[in-house]
């Protein structure tokens, strides 16, 4: 059940000059959130910023109450939440969107590729797995070494991998030229830069692997009213934001086939 819900700011952690981190406590009964599920942020005092912002849900504690959004600053929407702090408050509709699949049998081998900010629902992802009795492969991307600014957390959750165009940390090179990258895996979970999962999804088809992919669409109303995330599949014309975010590979032939 979706859920428009003021949280408030329980923490706030910079992580480099691109990255930040904001744990949201919600204060009552927080809505049950899956891996691969979005938020939709209201952008408050910036004129420039009109409509919501979608995130990926970084990590949850419903114990707690709490959830966690890793944000890459990258426009006015973003530089604005990224003045915010400890003790301020953020409006926010959640739920949203279809998550991963994570009922999958005790024992499977899952494969985890994110790359850049792609990375952030992965270890939400990871957590329920592990919880699960499934043995996680996690093999992070990024240009550099800093632009991986969470790999450290996901540690407890799997076999951690790193990947870097330039060499600076792990594997020297793209994600998908990694060793690991060619085992067999029971599924593979991907999100991250659009080429890069194309790459993971055309790999694990020619291999006949399962394969699912969160798409990061421009998303603005969250819901699928005003149609600007529109994907073309081999089911039709979806929306990422109330279809998706996360697909089936199975289904996405026309997408992954465009280089």
């Amino acid at each position: 059940m979706k859920e428009i819900h003021t949280f408030r700011i329980a923490a706030r952690q910079q992580l480099g000059d691109q990255y930040f981190r904001l744990v949201l406590k919600h204060g009552g009964k927080m809505q049950p959130v899956a891996p691969g599920q979005f938020v939709e942020v209201l952008v408050e005092d910036e004129p420039r910023v009109m409509l919501r912002r979608p995130i990926s849900v970084h990590d949850v504690d419903a114990e707690a109450g709490t959830l966690s959004l890793l944000i890459q600053i990258v426009g006015n929407g973003t530089r604005r939440l990224a003045t915010l702090g400890e003790g301020d408050s953020l409006n926010v509709v959640y739920p949203l969107g279809h998550g991963f699949t994570t009922a999958i049998p005790a024992g499977s081998k899952a494969l985890l590729v994110g790359g850049g900010a792609g990375t952030a629902p992965l270890l939400h992802l990871a957590k329920v797995l592990k919880a699960s009795g499934v043995q996680c492969t996690i093999l992070l991307g990024g240009r550099t070494a800093g632009l991986i600014p969470v790999r450290d957390d996901f540690q407890p959750y799997g076999d951690l991998l790193i990947a870097t165009d330039d060499g600076s940390l792990g594997h020297h090179g793209i994600v998908t030229t990694h060793p690991a990258f060619a085992d067999t895996y029971d599924i593979i979970y991907t999100c991250g830069p659009t080429p890069m999962m194309k790459a993971v999804a055309r790999s694990a088809a020619e291999r006949g692997l399962r394969c699912e992919v969160s798409l990061e669409n421009m998303m603005a109303c969250g819901v699928g009213a005003c149609l600007c995330c529109v994907t073309d599949t081999d089911q039709g014309h979806r929306c990422v934001c109330k279809d998706g975010p996360v697909f089936d590979i199975s289904t996405m032939q026309k997408w992954y086939g465009n280089k």
